[in-house]
Order: C-alpha cells, then structure tokens, then sequence
C-alpha cells in the first residue's frame, strides 16, 4: 500500500508509519500511540555522551566506541504507511570538535535514485536527525539516504508554502561538505533491494555548522537541545514513515514534538 500523496518541497520532510507488521525479521511491531495519550513521552531526556575517540564513519554498530552510545529507537510510524515497518535505531556521541552519529536499519525494499548535494533524498530509503541547539533558534534537517547522499537546511519557520517553507536557509555546499557521511549500501540501489538488508549509515556534523547560524555554542556539555530521528521511503512499493519522538500529524517538521538530548 502506498502511503496517502502529500505536496512536498525541495528541503522536506513529511513521514510517517505502519498498520500492521511485516512478518519478515526485518520489522518489529511498532508503537500505535503516537504520543498524544502521553505527551511527556517527548520530554524525557536522552543522553548523548562525550567520547575522548572518535568513531570511524564506518565503524560496525557493535564497535566498542559506539557501545558508550545510548541507542534510541526509531519506532513510532505514522498510520500512512505501508505494512513493512522496518526496526531503526540511532545513536549519537560527541567530543570536543562536533557530533558524531550512527544509524542501523533492518530494512527491505530499499531503493536509492539521488546521489547528489540536496538532492530530495527522502523519496529514497532514508534516515534523518533534526536538532534545535538553542530554545530561541530555529532547527537544522540533517536527511540522508541509504546511499550517503544528503540535505541540510536552517528552518526558522516550518509553515508551509506551495513549494517551500516559510523561513529557511539551504545550507549552501561550502559548508555541507564539512559534513561527512560513510554508508554500507552504494550509492544508487535501482532496482530496489526486496530481500531483507540490514544498512548502516554513520555521520559526522562539525559543531561549527550550527555556530554558522546561531553564534558561538559556548561549552556543550550540560546542555539541553531539542531533536528527533526519523526513517522513511516513499518512491518504493512500501512506503514508511517513522519517529524517535511521536509527531501529532503527518508532518516531520513538527519542533513542538522534538525531544529532548542532554549532552553529559
């Protein structure tokens, strides 16, 4: 079943997530309560801890660095999805220079088609991590696809227009190339990948890219940020939407349903 047409625009993110599961081991049962029962389900914080190593972007999920991690599970889907409800699962460090992340997806029907710099990377097998450093400054959209291609933007205002947001900045390539990103699958998968596939996918983002738009950060550590992880698709037979934290409609770019990462 495909998910339900949404207008979308060049820097998104509309997902959602599944009825009923998939019955093959690359899907878990996910949460049917999307939040709205137990709102402080969103405010509990998480830890993201301090490394003194940095992880490499191709480090297993099983490497011992990653091990320090807190894993948080990307498992709220949205009810416009189809029956295959992929387990997701994310984990972030960070140390003295900026953050550093990993994905794991236990997936299927994976399919990849972008592979450049802003390219809508959402449509493919995707997975992204929003975050709101300061309660007074606006979010970044950190999108990327299985195959390591990615998108980044500085939204001030979610409020949609026909094709865009109503406050936003592309984050233009001179600093988007300071971010790094190391997938396990190729670049482009076409056709798609119908057996199941677990792909990792690991991130770097220099503190400097947020210092870029809001200021200096000053020292990270005791500081609470706002965030939410998400997996989707949506050009392959099953679309999925999915959430760390539960959203209240079908839309991603929901800040009020952030949740909260504490840097300890």
């Amino acid at each position: 079943m495909r998910a339900r047409k949404k207008s979308r625009q060049e820097c998104p993110s509309f997902r959602a997530g599944g009825d009923s599961p998939d019955k093959d081991k690359a899907t878990r049962k996910p949460s049917r309560d999307l939040g709205l029962s137990h709102p402080e389900q969103r405010g509990l914080p998480t830890s993201v801890r301090t490394t003194g190593v940095a992880p490499q972007l191709h480090a297993e999920w099983s490497d011992p660095v990653w091990k320090q991690a807190d894993t948080l599970e990307i498992q709220h889907f949205r009810p416009e999805s189809s029956d295959h409800l992929p387990r997701t699962s994310a984990r972030l460090l960070y140390d003295g220079h900026g953050i550093h992340g990993s994905f794991r997806a236990q997936d299927r029907y994976v399919r990849c088609l972008r592979t450049h710099y802003h390219d809508p990377v959402w449509k493919d097998s995707c997975v992204e991590f929003f975050a709101q450093p300061k309660p007074d400054g606006g979010y970044f959209n950190f999108e990327f696809n299985c195959g390591g291609a990615f998108l980044c933007c500085y939204i001030t205002n979610p409020e949609r227009r026909p094709d865009e947001f109503k406050e936003f900045i592309k984050v233009p390539a001179g600093i988007g190339q300071t971010i790094q990103v190391r997938s396990s699958l190729p670049p482009r998968i076409e056709p798609e990948i119908t057996e199941p596939v677990e792909w990792r996918l690991g991130f770097f983002i220099p503190f400097a890219v947020f210092e870029h738009y809001l200021g200096p950060l000053g020292a990270v550590m005791g500081q609470v940020w706002r965030g939410n992880f998400f997996k989707c698709a949506e050009d392959n037979s099953h679309p999925h939407w999915a959430s760390w934290s539960p959203v209240d409609e079908f839309n991603f770019h929901r800040p009020s349903c952030f949740g909260s990462l504490k840097f300890v």
